[in-house]
């Protein structure tokens, strides 16, 4: 077992390793562009030992987006064969080839951390950033509500890809017309870490239904089948919008209409409560119907700034069935599998949000919680994911938001 200050050494390496000028990947070989939320906790990891690497980080993610304010969760910026879908599958429109899709909105919240770590270095960096994010706030706000509460227009968008929040939604998608394609990710992982070919067959349906509409919004939403209200894409981008309006006020911004949205999403949060499941929850905006997962994202609330008694009571519960962290689904669902991407396995991501809104709320089972990925990491190394049981590592390996994770939360070394 490696000790704290050795694990801090190799986190950096990781970083560094799969730094490519300007941009992070998440590892090497299954993930080889820059990925959106990845590049947001990379710059977290980063503002830890070079700050000026961190604010790069978000501003080359930045630079890939549209002029309708989207920031795509793929930026192509090198050609990579080994990795499919591709740009020319998707067809963005963007000045970076891209996915015409987003991801959860966590950057405005990692910037300010940024932005705290150093605020003479952040007031010369944050001018251009404010409004950019600003600008991809409001195309979720215009574009992603559902009386309030943020939807998902594609699994990936939500970032838990094979969630069985999306199983409802997903079994209306006849992709019989999707035709012959191979893919990558399986050649670099287990198959049964990753998601399904059922599955699969379905994301790349919704992302050539995307394609063949241009990424135009508006039919978009007269057309995609699939539109899920989703507690990830509503916590975070509630928490975004008070970081932004914090750093806007710190700046001497006018933050009126980020703060009628934060009063808009606070409301939509409630629409996402799932009275019989006890429970936030997913919800098919098609169908109406509640997906009936507690997942990772339930736990969310704290991170966005809500109370939450209730999901104490939940979180205990789920917690009694696992050794590390919080696992994505919970265990005692039929659909619980342990190695599985987002249908049982713990993430070291979600982990931090959860823990970091506890700590912030006063709750003693953020500290509790940290302790745990401090010892997962350290048991089990930088993976992408583990099982909740054994700690046993599962996907990915040398893992840029791992060990951003453990750099700016779970090391003992950090500075909480």
């Amino acid at each position: 077992m490696a000790g704290s200050r050795s694990l801090d050494n190799i986190a950096r390496e990781i970083l560094r390793g799969n730094d490519k000028g300007g941009y992070t990947i998440p590892t090497s070989g299954l993930y080889p562009y820059q990925w959106n939320w990845d590049s947001a906790f990379a710059a977290l990891g980063f503002a830890r030992f070079d700050i000026d690497r961190a604010w790069t980080e978000i501003e080359t993610l930045f630079s890939g987006q549209w002029d309708n304010g989207m920031v795509p969760h793929i930026l192509f910026h090198r050609a990579d064969p080994g990795y499919f879908p591709g740009p020319e599958v998707w067809g963005g429109t963007g000045p970076v080839p891209s996915s015409g899709i987003s991801q959860p909105p966590i950057a405005a919240t990692m910037v300010k951390r940024v932005f705290d770590k150093n605020p003479e270095i952040g007031m010369q960096r944050i001018g251009p950033l404010f409004d950019k994010i600003a600008a991809w706030h409001r195309w979720f706000m215009d574009w992603r509500l559902d009386n309030g509460a943020v939807c998902i227009t594609h699994p990936w968008e939500a970032g838990r890809d094979n969630a069985p929040d999306w199983d409802g939604a997903m079994a209306r998608i006849n992709p019989q017309k999707v035709g012959e394609y191979t893919r990558r990710d399986t050649t670099h992982v287990d198959s049964a870490m990753r998601p399904t070919k059922y599955d699969y067959d379905r994301y790349v349906w919704l992302v050539q239904l995307g394609k063949r509409l241009k990424w135009n919004e508006a039919e978009l939403l007269k057309h995609n089948p699939f539109r899920v209200a989703d507690p990830t894409m509503t916590f975070t981008l509630l928490r975004a919008q008070r970081d932004l309006a914090t750093l806007g006020r710190a700046i001497g911004r006018d933050v009126n209409d980020i703060e009628q949205s934060i009063d808009i999403l606070r409301d939509g949060a409630k629409t996402l409560w799932n009275e019989q499941l006890g429970s936030y929850d997913s919800r098919d905006v098609r169908s109406g119907e509640w997906s009936g997962s507690i997942s990772n994202a339930s736990f969310l609330c704290w991170y966005a700034g809500l109370k939450s008694t209730e999901m104490k009571t939940v979180l205990n519960d789920v917690l009694k069935t696992v050794r590390y962290g919080i696992p994505s689904y919970d265990p005692r669902g039929e659909k619980f599998d342990a190695k599985r991407y987002w249908r049982g396995p713990v993430w070291g991501i979600m982990n931090m949000l959860i823990g970091t809104g506890m700590q912030e709320m006063g709750m003693p089972e953020g500290a509790a919680l940290r302790q745990s990925t401090c010892d997962l990491i350290t048991e089990h190394g930088f993976a992408e994911y583990f099982d909740p049981h054994d700690g046993s590592p599962a996907g990915g390996d040398s893992f840029t938001w791992t060990a951003a994770v453990w750099l700016s939360w779970a090391s003992p070394n950090a500075d909480n």
